[in-house]
């Protein structure tokens, strides 16, 4: 008998090349007048930004912006781009960007009715809405945060923590393949990787939640991604690979949105919060090595993705296939151009007591894990990984 589940998604996704023109038409249906764009120093370099403001204007919607998001945003950024909106007595918010600019917008929307401040929605299920009216607009094909009701912020120097509820989830989710066509082949790389990673720790979660739908999802998103990601890095103007990609990255984002993260994403956040390297980088830093270490006690959900990204270890038994899936992503990570060791990226070796004490706080993803994590683990896998 299949274990009860829930399962929870953007109400309205909306995917093709050259829709964000249609974006004015979408915020005018809600029958908002006027909106904060949430972006970052990056967009405002491209002439994205000002396809969206020319959208809008043409629907008769004002529009204002707030630029200043970084990456992995701290809450000093979340508290700004609020203060935006209610100077601009924003209706409605975009975030339009990749993951970080998507989560700075889920919270704007989130804390500017006033019904609670930011330290009290940290956590699972603890957001109160109602909310702001909310459309999320990727630019890259990684996070899948267009359709995540998580928000990953900053805190202090270097801890991460989340806001999760399905409060946060976007009324609409617009996917322009054309938005990720100049997105550089090392950051094409780390996004898709990145997606990947969704999908392979969706498939495999110990959460009770896993259920029928991210599973097929995952490897849905997989089947897509697998193909498309080194394509898309060797000829960033392929836009089948890139439609691919982002479709690809969305379904993943919709997997493990339901059937959430564990061991990868846990040990990723601390290299990316003590040594400010990218999020998608730092998932595809330990991937293998955590996949190593899964395997040993848990082959079968890895041996039944691993076709599906590469057939021919379909026809290897469990555990054979399971530790050769692990060697073909290090192998696709490194034809794709990424790093593969954490020195490789400025890391000393001298850290990984660090990384290893911290990754112990990401309590909410190690749970979702296969294999229990003990410090000394997680310890040994940085060491590996270094």
């Amino acid at each position: 008998m299949t274990a009860p589940f829930t399962f929870n998604t953007a109400p309205s996704i909306r995917f093709g090349d050259g829709l964000l023109a249609d974006l004015g038409s979408m915020v005018m249906a809600t029958g908002q007048k006027r909106v904060l764009v949430v972006t970052d120093p990056g967009m405002m370099a491209t002439d994205i930004v000002a396809q969206a403001l020319a959208s809008l204007a043409a629907a008769s919607i004002k529009s204002s912006v707030y630029s200043e998001v970084e990456a992995d945003p701290p809450e000093a950024v979340v508290h700004a781009a609020c203060d935006a909106a209610r100077a601009a007595d924003a209706g409605l918010v975009i975030g339009l960007g990749g993951g970080s600019s998507m989560d700075a917008a889920k919270l704007v929307a989130l804390l500017v009715p006033g019904h609670q401040q930011l330290p009290d929605a940290y956590g699972v299920g603890n957001a109160v809405g109602p909310r702001l009216p909310l459309i999320l607009v990727p630019t890259t094909a990684g996070t899948g945060s267009e359709v995540t009701p998580i928000s990953i912020i900053t805190t202090g120097k270097s801890e991460k923590m989340g806001v999760v509820s399905p409060v946060i989830l976007p009324d609409i989710a617009l996917l322009d393949p054309g938005l990720t066509m100049s997105v550089p082949p090392h950051v094409t790389a780390a996004t898709g990787i990145d997606a990947m990673v969704h999908a392979i720790e969706a498939y495999a979660s110990a959460s009770a939640n896993n259920n029928p739908v991210s599973r097929q999802l995952a490897v849905q998103a997989l089947g897509l991604l697998g193909g498309a990601v080194e394509r898309a890095v060797h000829d960033g103007s392929d836009r089948q690979a890139r439609a691919d990609m982002l479709l690809g990255a969305m379904l993943a984002g919709q997997a493990f949105a339901n059937s959430p993260v564990a061991a990868v994403h846990a040990l990723a956040y601390p290299i990316g919060g003590h040594f400010k390297i990218p999020h998608g980088l730092s998932n595809a830093l330990v991937l293998a090595h955590v996949l190593r270490f899964n395997a040993v006690v848990a082959p079968a959900p890895y041996a039944e993705m691993a076709p599906y990204v590469f057939p021919a270890l379909g026809q290897m038994g469990p555990q054979e296939a399971a530790a050769a899936f692990a060697e073909e992503m290090a192998a696709l990570a490194k034809r794709c151009g990424l790093e593969a060791r954490l020195r490789d990226v400025g890391i000393p070796q001298d850290a990984l007591d660090l990384l290893a004490r911290d990754a112990m706080n990401q309590t909410r993803l190690l749970v979702n894990n296969p294999r229990l994590v003990e410090e000394s683990d997680a310890r040994a896998i940085y060491q590996a990984a270094w």
